[in-house]
């Protein structure tokens, strides 16, 4: 079988769409080796965390052929790449961020798109109109025309069938696992040498995640108030203009010793900056999935998650929830942990045992047999 898929987020993001992407296309030419995976993208950029699926001899990289695909890139990736795929043979697209040509259903190609959230519906505050309205346009259009859904979370499924009125049997739910870096514990050397990378001699409680409103890192800064002195906040992620509301916070209050940001973190360091945490927190407002909340089970750190979206689905049963402004069940949540390492120990144990249910297998298998169904659907 050939193939497609809608590459760019593969190609350009280093964060949460893109390591979907590359998750998904790894480990699929891994265990079907006999299929071809072909990665439409406008234009490339040079991506170290790419590399090893451009290693498979099964993998490609497609860009433009055309003189208007090449000049016209944006609506290449809208349109024009349908005509590619035919050229190319392929018998089934996969849009891996939401998106799907829009000429697609009449193109004689089945498709399967993946839907990892309705955010923007659901906070529409922390979105610009005009987004929103593009967003919404192409995300309705893509779970519309396409064969099939792949929906990374219960949740997902249950805001398509509420906003876009799709039909629940046309959505399969598939989790999505994390990178293979994650699914150990890393030893005591490996976490000291990272930790004094980043100057990190106290206890602290780590935040992996951009520093932005939805994220509501608000609610760990002023949780710090409750928390003794020896405590530190790390928050690591790229800076937004939210951080600036994080900064004066923590000048108003005396914290700036307290509570530390990394930016620019190295990938393969979250592990042990997870590990030598006490905790780590993860309280959006609202999540599609939540990879760091599985990324912190798996290196046998607990999380604290916040209720109202897909979390406490991500995190289980044993993972605390608290809701997303309760600074107070934060503060003791975080301090029955601290304070209580049996609990803790408890806790980690059965984050790990939950978390093993997002793996490669489950991930590769659910996929495939969601294109198994697209091809029924479409040929049938």
């Amino acid at each position: 079988m050939k193939i497609g898929f809608d590459g760019k987020r593969a190609v350009k993001n280093n964060t949460g769409l893109g390591n979907y992407s590359r998750l998904l296309i790894d480990i699929l030419a891994t265990r079907y080796p006999d299929n071809e995976y072909l990665l439409y993208t406008p234009e490339l950029k040079d991506n170290p965390r790419l590399k090893p699926v451009l290693a498979h001899p099964n993998v490609r990289l497609i860009t433009p052929q055309s003189h208007a695909g090449k000049a016209l890139t944006g609506l290449w990736r809208v349109k024009g790449v349908t005509s590619q795929l035919k050229t190319d043979g392929i018998d089934l697209m996969h849009g891996l961020s939401g998106e799907l040509p829009l000429n697609i259903h009449n193109s004689g190609i089945a498709s399967v798109v993946t839907m990892h959230d309705l955010i923007f519906r659901r906070l529409p505050q922390y979105y610009k109109a005009f987004d929103r309205q593009i967003y919404d346009y192409k995300f309705r259009k893509a779970a519309e025309n396409a064969t099939r859904i792949l929906a990374i979370s219960e949740c997902t499924k249950r805001d398509l069938i509420t906003d876009y009125g799709i039909d629940g049997r046309k959505i399969d739910v598939v989790y999505q696992g994390c990178a293979d870096q994650f699914k150990r514990i890393p030893d005591a050397d490996e976490i000291a040498s990272v930790k004094a990378r980043y100057g990190l001699d106290k206890p602290y409680i780590i935040s992996v995640g951009t520093i932005e409103h939805r994220k509501n890192q608000m609610i760990a800064v002023r949780g710090m108030r409750g928390l003794a002195d020896d405590f530190e906040l790390v928050l690591v992620g790229r800076r937004t203009d939210y951080a600036r509301t994080l900064d004066s916070y923590i000048s108003t209050y005396g914290l700036g010793n307290r509570v530390k940001f990394i930016e620019n973190a190295a990938f393969t360091d979250l592990p042990a900056l997870y590990a030598g945490a006490l905790c780590s927190t993860y309280t959006s407002r609202y999540e599609g999935f939540g990879i760091p909340v599985i990324e912190s089970l798996n290196t046998g750190t607990p999380v604290v998650v916040a209720t109202g979206s897909c979390l406490e689905e991500a995190g289980g049963p044993d993972t605390p929830a608290i809701n997303p402004d309760d600074v107070e069940g934060w503060l003791n949540v975080v301090k029955e942990l601290a304070n209580y390492p049996e609990v803790r120990e408890k806790i980690a144990r059965a984050g790990r045992r939950y978390v093993e249910k997002f793996n490669d297998t489950t991930m590769s298998e659910g996929t495939m047999a969601c294109y198994a169904k697209a091809l029924y659907t479409f040929n049938g």
